[in-house]
């Protein structure tokens, strides 16, 4: 059951809701924000991306992630965004060097993008490199996606699903396309809301879109709205932050725990800089060393290892990840 906080309750430190500090285990998955720069500019978007965005991956960025993919064996999964990723120079030439080393490469695409002139070759590059596609529909009704993401957003969307279906995905075992729900964005405390069960909400979404539109897809992903990027903006405009996150708190689930993404991941931003999560990345969270240095890409390839985090940088909107079912990139965690 969701449970709602009191007027009074303030925040516990997240770490002291922890048994013993989250530690890394193994490495295995690679996320690289290539730049903030989108087409679309979203009302949730927690890396606050937009057209007019310039930020992007340098030439010796992405080269040195190259190199990083072709000697570490242990990474088994390319994790590309942005931004939209498809719109940053180093997107192929990643791509290209993770399925020549065996990667799985994940794109999350905001499916307009192909509908913008020079990107309209990305279904089929996609589905000759047997992309998995991780894709944003926060709804399957037209006027909730359009409030959140743009006008038009959901018949362009649904237009690049129908293109992704004649090109093989959601249908073919090798090209994955899934879907990304988020909940609404909340205009009091009585609006705060968690994800709704997972399968059930795939079930919905499948019936849906199947019936009124034709198209398939493979899994949905549910998401919960993290307290940073515009959703914290939002929250702060409507003087609803401070309440969210403790919100988050009282649902706070320790059976999440363990699977977190931050556990196996490390993420890169487009200057080469690491931190343990996407999250932590937009917050400016880097992750440490066991000296208490930053790590960058470089002092990775010099060490010749990727596991050399002992501790993960956590902070209050860590709850965001915990909470009920748990939410992280791959969706519900139990």
């Amino acid at each position: 059951m969701v449970q709602a906080p009191t007027r009074s309750q303030t925040i516990t430190p997240f770490h002291h809701k922890l048994d013993a500090p989250l530690t890394k285990q193994q490495i295995s998955v690679l996320q690289v924000n290539l730049g903030k720069r989108c087409n679309l500019a979203c009302s949730h978007c927690h890396v606050e991306a937009g057209p007019k965005r310039t930020e992007e991956i340098s030439r010796e960025t992405w080269q040195d992630l190259v190199t990083l993919i072709e000697q570490f064996p242990q990474i088994k999964t390319l994790d590309l965004t942005g931004g939209a990723p498809e719109m940053h120079k180093g997107f192929k030439p990643l791509v290209e060097a993770a399925r020549a080393n065996g990667k799985e490469v994940i794109v999350r695409s905001n499916l307009t993008i192909y509908f913008v002139p020079g990107y309209d070759d990305m279904p089929e590059y996609f589905a000759q490199n047997q992309l998995r596609v991780v894709a944003s529909l926060p709804c399957y009704l037209a006027d909730n996606v359009d409030k959140m993401r743009g006008n038009g957003v959901f018949d362009e969307s649904i237009r690049a699903l129908q293109w992704l279906n004649q090109l093989g995905y959601g249908r073919h075992p090798e090209l994955s396309l899934d879907l990304v729900y988020n909940p609404p964005m909340p205009w009091s405390q009585d609006d705060f809301r968690l994800p709704p069960d997972q399968k059930a909400l795939e079930a919905a979404y499948k019936a849906h879109l199947g019936e009124q539109f034709g198209v398939e897809f493979n899994n949905l992903l549910t998401i919960t709205n993290l307290p940073i990027g515009r959703t914290k903006q939002f929250l702060q405009r409507q003087h609803l932050h401070e309440s969210y996150t403790a919100f988050l708190e009282a649902n706070f689930n320790s059976a999440t725990v363990a699977g977190v993404m931050c556990r196996n991941q490390l993420s890169v931003d487009y200057l080469g800089n690491i931190y343990d999560c996407d999250f932590n990345q937009m917050e400016g969270v880097e992750a440490l060393a066991a000296t208490g240095e930053p790590l960058t890409v470089q002092t990775l390839l010099q060490a010749g290892s990727l596991d050399v985090i002992e501790q993960i940088q956590t902070r209050d909107y860590c709850y965001g990840c915990t909470a009920g079912c748990g939410s992280s990139c791959g969706g519900a965690l139990t």
